[in-house]
């Protein structure tokens, strides 16, 4: 038997050279070939340069090499191809970098050729100043670098200060879609080192907040969710940093921009790792969410919000035993046709009611409307919570129900009186 098994591995080995060999010949061949046109990469004419790239894409990416002598050709090639990402003709330059691209996509190692490629990215990506001045392609250059981050996942984790720089300085842009890009970028990297990457996540909330207000949605969009991955996957100790925004994101106009804050606030309740600190800072623009218009975003809402409740009661269930035994019926003067929440979902808003109330106290007087209006909303959504522990907040919730109901605009003053929210407070604070 251990004679046997020696042959086979002998055998293995022997393949594994004969194969290995075969593709050193087969490199050499390619690169004997394109001798000639590696050599015109360096002439001045200008058109010269460009056969001489298109050249060398036939004869390898176009050719459909086998990836193991597609590896050994990158390899000779690389540092060609990443010169040509400062030539002068912008087509050389477009590409030079769609070759780096099909290279990083085909090659069975890309991770090699980090030590090159990392830097002049950065170079190119990562200043102060705007390098590479046509937006198609730097557009193109940050697509390599968040194609890179999909195949190359860890083993980026040494270059985790070029990454930061190049995040940094394409998050903010001026081309829309290489906003849009970097947040992409910005999400798989949080997800592929985040054992590193909350070392400098710091660092991209300033850049972020910049771009939170663009004028396109989409923009928007992107930049909320790659807000909730720095916060994520950083120390957690930028959630202030970025509350504000997000919440004034939830008076955007459009849907899926709310959508997006709604879906972040809900990942970072379930799964942050400091959120109880933050639970009186998130819980109130979750619920905000709730009686937004759009029925998609009030129902993801509500089944995050239901998930975050079920959680809290998971881990703390010791404490609330009794109340899980003999509070399973709502009281009797509950507001016909509304579903109650669940027992977690109440005590988090109970022990965190002190909290919230100040606060909207002062935001019913808002300037704004929309606010006054929000206010109102999720006060509903709080009184339906806390029920007749409403009772040691009186003083406070009845002058603000006051104010709400004297308010000038009407969509207020519906949202208190037009739900007969006061009566609901009275009777639940007198049970």
């Amino acid at each position: 038997m251990f004679v046997s098994t020696l042959i086979v591995a002998i055998s293995t080995v022997k393949m594994a050279t004969t194969m290995a060999s075969g593709e050193e010949r087969a490199a050499s061949e390619v690169l004997r070939a394109l001798a000639r046109h590696l050599n015109g990469l360096n002439e001045d004419s200008k058109t010269t340069r460009k056969r001489s790239l298109e050249a060398i894409k036939r004869e390898t990416i176009d050719k459909g090499l086998s990836s193991g002598v597609l590896q050994k050709v990158f390899t000779c090639l690389l540092n060609s191809l990443l010169k040509c990402l400062s030539d002068p003709m912008e087509r050389c330059r477009e590409t030079a970098i769609h070759m780096l691209g099909d290279f990083i996509r085909c090659v069975p190692q890309p991770e090699d050729s980090l030590p090159y490629l990392m830097p002049a990215l950065t170079q190119r990506l990562g200043g102060k100043e705007i390098v590479e001045p046509a937006e198609e392609l730097r557009l193109s250059m940050v697509e390599v670098v968040t194609l890179t981050v999909e195949v190359c996942g860890r083993h980026l984790a040494p270059y985790l200060d070029d990454m930061m720089k190049i995040l940094q300085r394409t998050i903010v842009d001026p081309f829309p879609d290489v906003k849009r890009e970097s947040c992409k970028c910005t999400v798989h990297f949080a997800k592929s080192v985040p054992e590193h990457f909350h070392m400098q996540a710091e660092s991209l909330v300033k850049p972020l907040m910049q771009t939170v207000s663009h004028q396109h949605s989409r923009v928007r969009v992107s930049t909320i969710e790659a807000t909730g991955a720095v916060i994520q996957y950083g120390t957690g100790k930028n959630v202030d940093d970025v509350l504000s925004h997000l919440a004034q994101r939830l008076f955007d106009d459009s849907p899926q921009v709310r959508k997006a804050v709604t879906v972040v606030v809900g990942d970072w309740l379930l799964h942050l790792r400091d959120r109880y600190s933050y639970f009186h800072k998130l819980i109130p623009l979750l619920l905000s969410s709730l009686s937004d218009d759009i029925p998609e975003i009030s129902q993801r809402a509500a089944d995050l919000w239901r998930q975050t409740g079920a959680l809290w009661e998971q881990e703390n269930e010791d404490d609330l035993k009794d109340k899980m035994d003999f509070l399973l019926t709502p009281p009797d003067l509950y507001p016909a046709g509304v579903a109650r929440p669940g027992l977690g979902c109440r005590e988090l808003v109970v022990r965190n009611l002190s909290n919230l109330l100040p606060a909207l106290a002062r935001d019913v007087v808002d300037w704004v409307a929309g606010t006054r209006v929000k206010t109102a909303q999720l006060l509903y959504a709080l009184l339906l919570h806390a029920e007749d522990h409403c009772s040691q907040h009186l003083q406070l919730l009845l002058s603000t129900l006051y104010r709400a109901c004297t308010d000038p605009e009407r969509d207020v003053v519906t949202n208190v009186s037009g739900r007969d929210i006061e009566t609901q407070a009275i009777t639940m604070c007198s049970m």
